[in-house]
């Protein structure tokens, strides 16, 4: 028995599978909630320019304010005032580098510093080392915030 083919029909499927898949992924995808009325609001009154510095092993594993377990090689950030669950683009004015972070903490609370970076959020920007870096910081999501986790 001789197999019968149809490599048009198999094209066809498969683009439209794939087709089918693209809109599936670009329907399913956040937005930036820049043009957000929130957005607007936080970025008014939170400070959103300073120092960073970062946090590591000695809160590894432990709870944070928001009731999640922080992880030092998560992409998480402290912040004193902005809501939990809000992304921010965080950027080192000295050398351009950026890294996006979820605010799930509390702090930092020393004087000049605005936000306390994981330790792997830290080493995308800045240089552990040294401890600090000049930043700002622009909410790029603040639609899935939250008050407490817990």
């Amino acid at each position: 028995m001789k197999k019968i083919e149809y490599p048009n029909r198999m094209k066809k499927l498969n683009l439209a599978f794939t087709a089918l898949t693209l809109t599936l992924l670009v329907g399913c995808s956040s937005t930036t909630a820049i043009n957000n009325e929130k957005t607007k609001n936080y970025a008014k009154s939170h400070q959103l320019a300073g120092h960073a510095s970062w946090y590591g092993n000695k809160y590894h594993g432990k709870l944070t304010a928001s009731g999640e377990r922080y992880d030092m090689r998560a992409y998480t950030a402290a912040h004193r005032t902005l809501p939990f669950g809000a992304i921010v683009r965080v950027t080192n004015t000295a050398n351009n580098k950026t890294v996006d972070v979820k605010i799930n903490d509390r702090g930092p609370f020393a004087k000049g510093r605005v936000i306390d970076l994981s330790h792997r959020s830290f080493e995308q920007i800045g240089d552990i080392k040294k401890g600090l870096a000049p930043v700002k910081i622009e909410i790029i999501d603040d639609s899935n915030t939250f008050r407490y986790k817990h």
